[in-house]
């Protein structure tokens, strides 16, 4: 059962219990802007994952802005999308469920559904879960293009699953998965460059495979926030699954650009509002922010415009900063923290709490908004 939320529309930023999730309203809103605004430019699709935020009033934004649809990684995402309003899902992760695939296919019966296959057993599963429910499921074929991941190998095992999918009369090939996660979080423009190289290589030579077997290929999907604009750049991709763009968490701004300066495509949006509940001594606070508030597996969260100060040594329910005791907090004071990680951060809690004017004098609660699919694993 959902907590009570720790703020409620009205108050005033002072009135925020802690631990809490924040999303800088404003921050968001240009990132929404910033990121439909170069897929329009690019003349491509823009189908963001949900995996990062995991609500459908987030999701409903991104379609306004010019969205295609989501992405998800669940089942149980999916549905949570789709009962929120969602018209248009993606599931891009790989179901070898025959229980599963059913809830995919009943969902395909309100909206549409689209699901990744990697091996002929997939195929065949999801045609039977399709024909079990009269409805027809879109299915990419996803390949493996780099993230030694999920993915069969690009080229002539990709065609023969397509060629699969084409011959169902319960299934649609709707065009390759073509996702290099690992690329994601390469520090250098250099290295993100060269492996997205590799990675359209291997999209462009399997669809060429495709076209000379009599497929079309009317999608390749891929693309994350740390290299979304080399895939749109290289006429290969022609659909883009960023999530991360609308937070922007500590991880991501490691990325380097060509100049070697962070990467500042997009703005810090979501933080955790952390208390300091002790001062035991002047270099040294504890805040009561720690593993179950904030996701480490990136790196710890960063002190937001707290130069000096570091976070550290996190247990369960207390986090430490430490540093110059000038940059410290006092006990009482509050704390933004940039999440290392934005997804598992966000699965950590019950609820959004949107902020308008965040860094002014006049911060205050707009909105209060259910992770409607936290924990949604299945």
């Amino acid at each position: 059962m959902p907590s009570t939320p720790p703020a409620q529309p009205g108050q005033s930023f002072a009135e925020i219990d802690t631990p809490a999730l924040l999303l800088d309203l404003d921050a968001f809103e240009r990132n929404l802007v910033a990121m439909a605004a170069f897929s329009e430019a690019h003349g491509i699709r823009l189908r963001p994952h949900a995996k990062t935020h995991k609500s459908p009033e987030i999701a409903l934004r991104q379609i306004a802005h010019g969205a295609v649809g989501q992405c998800c990684q669940k089942v149980s995402e999916a549905e949570i999308l789709v009962a929120g309003g969602v018209g248009d899902v993606l599931v891009t992760n790989e179901i070898a469920s025959p229980a599963k695939l059913d809830r995919l296919a009943i969902l395909a019966r309100s909206a549409k559904i689209g699901l990744c296959v990697d091996h002929a057993d997939g195929v065949r599963e999801a045609a039977a879960a399709a024909a079990r429910h009269d409805v027809v499921l879109d299915v990419m074929v996803e390949i493996d293009v780099g993230g030694r991941r999920c993915g069969v190998a690009p080229g002539e095992g990709a065609v023969r699953l397509a060629e699969a999918i084409a011959r169902s009369n319960t299934l649609r090939f709707a065009g390759l998965q073509a996702y290099h996660g690992a690329a994601q979080h390469m520090r250098s423009i250099d290295e993100r460059s060269e492996a997205i190289e590799r990675a359209g290589l291997a999209a462009r030579n399997t669809a060429e495979r495709l076209a000379q077997a009599g497929l079309e290929c009317p999608v390749i999907s891929g693309a994350g926030t740390g290299t979304y604009e080399l895939e749109a750049q290289s006429g290969i991709w022609n659909e883009l699954q960023c999530g991360s763009y609308i937070f922007m968490d500590a991880d991501y701004a490691r990325n380097r650009q060509a100049d070697g300066s962070p990467f500042r495509s997009f703005e810090h949006a979501l933080f955790i509002l952390a208390g300091v509940m002790s001062k035991p001594v002047p270099d040294r606070a504890i805040v009561d922010a720690g593993h179950k508030t904030a996701s480490v597996d990136s790196g710890m969260p960063v002190p937001f415009q707290r130069e000096g100060a570091i976070y550290t040594k996190p247990s369960d329910e207390h986090g430490v900063l430490t540093g110059d005791p000038v940059a410290l907090p006092h006990r009482g004071d509050r704390v933004l923290l940039i999440p290392g990680h934005c997804d598992p951060t966000v699965n950590l809690h019950d609820w959004y709490v949107c902020v308008r004017g965040l860094h002014g004098p006049d911060a205050h609660v707009e909105a209060v908004w259910p992770v409607a699919a936290r924990g949604a694993l299945t």
